[in-house]
């Protein structure tokens, strides 16, 4: 696979918001120049996390776009803070600068002639998929929804998913429904009632292995957007290898460079 198709570019941006969303997550609103904001559902930007009194980032840190807005000049950012870097951005405020380089990696492709997919998000996936459904709207795609959360305050995306047309429903571990088995049902019922076109998923190895099978099954395409520790996400320092399959056998592919957005059956879960 070849380099991304947008330009790379390295910006200053100005935070306008960061804000908590839930107990663990934040909402990071920048103000960014039009170069910034060519962003495809699935793409990420390398943060460069300034360094402290009290930390100090080695490395930029890896995250996915959850909204560009081209007209109001934002670029949107769903975090959860749980080391170093996230505590850094975590501590950012409004006129505060911060340096992004992007968009980086291949992120989904969309089918015009789909006509409804299902996406089924866990975690960080609530947060790496919203775009796609926003993309999937604009393209009169219809989206079937499935996410899932430790409890319902950590659920996160539902409220725009549906705003962008979605159907969605939301499982949380805390009220027993996200079971995989109950994933599945779901899923199968879908797959039976309505016509699917296309599998997209993000944030859980048992949700990726589930939707394989699925997928294999009912001989439904898919794409999943593979979360992994990145060094340089230009490609260049092999850090964040994955292994796949190919039709000459199994290799490894770089997340930050080949991906982040992968075919559904290639990826080999851990």
């Amino acid at each position: 696979m070849t380099a991304p198709a947008k330009p790379i570019g390295e910006f200053v941006c100005r935070v306008r918001e960061n804000t908590w969303v839930n107990p663990e997550y934040k909402h990071l609103v920048l103000e960014a120049p039009a170069a910034a904001l060519g962003v495809g559902p699935g793409q990420f930007f390398h943060l460069l996390c300034p360094a402290t009194a009290t930390e100090a980032p080695f490395l930029r840190r890896p995250m996915s776009v959850y909204r560009s807005d081209q007209a109001a000049g934002r670029l949107e950012f769903l975090y959860k803070v749980v080391g170093a870097g996230t505590r850094v951005m975590a501590a950012l405020e409004p006129g505060d600068d911060f340096e992004v380089l992007g968009p980086l990696g291949h992120g989904f492709e969309i089918d015009p002639t789909w006509r409804r997919i299902v996406i089924v998000a866990r975690g960080v996936g609530l947060a790496t998929l919203a775009p796609l459904v926003t993309a999937a709207k604009a393209a009169s795609i219809g989206v079937s929804a499935i996410l899932s959360a430790r409890s319902p305050e950590l659920l996160m995306s539902a409220d725009s998913m549906a705003a962008d047309g979605a159907d969605v429903v939301t499982l949380t571990d805390a009220e027993g429904s996200s079971d995989p088995a109950e994933v599945e049902d779901l899923v199968r019922s879908l797959v039976v009632t309505t016509p699917i076109d296309a599998f997209a998923t993000c944030g859980s190895n048992r949700l990726l292995a589930l939707l394989q099978r699925l997928g294999a099954e009912y001989d439904i395409p898919g794409q999943v957007a593979l979360e992994q520790t990145m060094g340089c996400g230009l490609g260049m320092c092999f850090c964040c290898v994955r292994r796949v399959r190919t039709p000459d056998g199994e290799v490894y592919k770089r997340v930050c460079w080949e991906g982040p957005v992968f075919d559904l059956q290639e990826v080999i879960v851990p």
